[in-house]
Formats: C-alpha cells, structure tokens, sequence
C-alpha cells in the first residue's frame, strides 16, 4: 500500500488543479461530440510514474462537473479517465501506453449516445480521433522530450 505522506496529497492536488484548469481553459473545444483536451497530454503522467494517478483521476472529475452534461460527465468522463490512466500506469511502451485512452472512447460515445442521443458509433470514433491527436501523436512528442531531460525525469519520479 502507498504510504501517503505530505508530498504526495501536494502532488495530487497540483496535477488535480493543472489538468481542471488546463481543461476549463479550452472548454469550447473539451466538452461534447468533438473533443480536443490539450490537459489530456497530462495522462501520460501516469506511464512516468503512478503517483499521478489520483490527481489525473481527481481533475478530471473536477473539469467535468463544469461540462455541459453535468453529473453524467462526472461519472463517465471520470470512468474513462480512471480506466485510461490505471493501464497506462501498467504499460512498459509509452506509445502503447498512449493508446488506451483512445480505446476507452467508447465510454464518451456511449455517454454521448444517451444524453444527446448522438450516433455511438460516430460520436466514439469522433472522441477516439481528438484522444490520439491530443496523447498519442501531441503527447508521446511532449513526453519523448521530457524523458530526455534527466532533471525533468528525476523530479517526475520523485513520489
């Protein structure tokens, strides 16, 4: 079991609030049919090290409940987000680690399909497209730098 200490609940609660506010910056383009989360760049976290984990899972939480579905993007906004980050965690490969926000879309299609009764398979694959642009392609650029950063990588690893 992780031994929570001071460190930790900081770590959280920053990577809560960058991933919220990130996401709420964009929000014309975070929420609906058409999804371009830049703050989703941030789940790859999670693959460095996954002490991240609640804080992604946290912020995403927060960032939905000012999505324009409510409580309903809560639940399985933050599902996705749950089920997306625990596997990258587990992932050797970042690029594959990458990938599994993208399968998991299929949560967003089916929560588009029964709140606006949006086509699911339409909306999935439209969700799936901005999660590999924003992680796969963006995201694995942003990271594939920073890993070459020993200092960046050390402090990343620290908790």
């Amino acid at each position: 079991m992780r031994k929570i200490n001071t460190g930790f609940v900081a770590l959280t609660g920053v990577t809560a609030a960058v991933y919220a506010v990130a996401t709420l910056a964009i929000s014309p383009i975070a929420f609906g049919a058409v999804q371009f989360r830049i703050s989703e760049i941030m789940v790859l976290l999670a693959w460095v090290n996954p002490s991240f984990v609640p804080g992604l899972v946290l912020g995403c939480a927060l960032a939905n409940m000012f999505s324009p579905l409510g409580i309903i993007d809560v639940i399985f906004g933050t599902f996705h987000t749950f089920c997306s980050v625990m596997l990258i965690s587990k992932t050797k490969n970042m690029y594959l680690a990458s990938l599994w926000p993208t399968i998991f879309s299929f949560i967003i299609g089916l929560e588009l399909y029964w709140v606006y009764s949006a086509p699911f398979i339409a909306s999935t694959i439209s969700v799936m497209i901005g999660e590999f642009i924003c992680i796969t392609i963006i995201g694995c650029i942003v990271f594939t730098a920073v890993k070459k950063n020993s200092h960046i990588m050390a402090g990343l690893q620290k908790y």
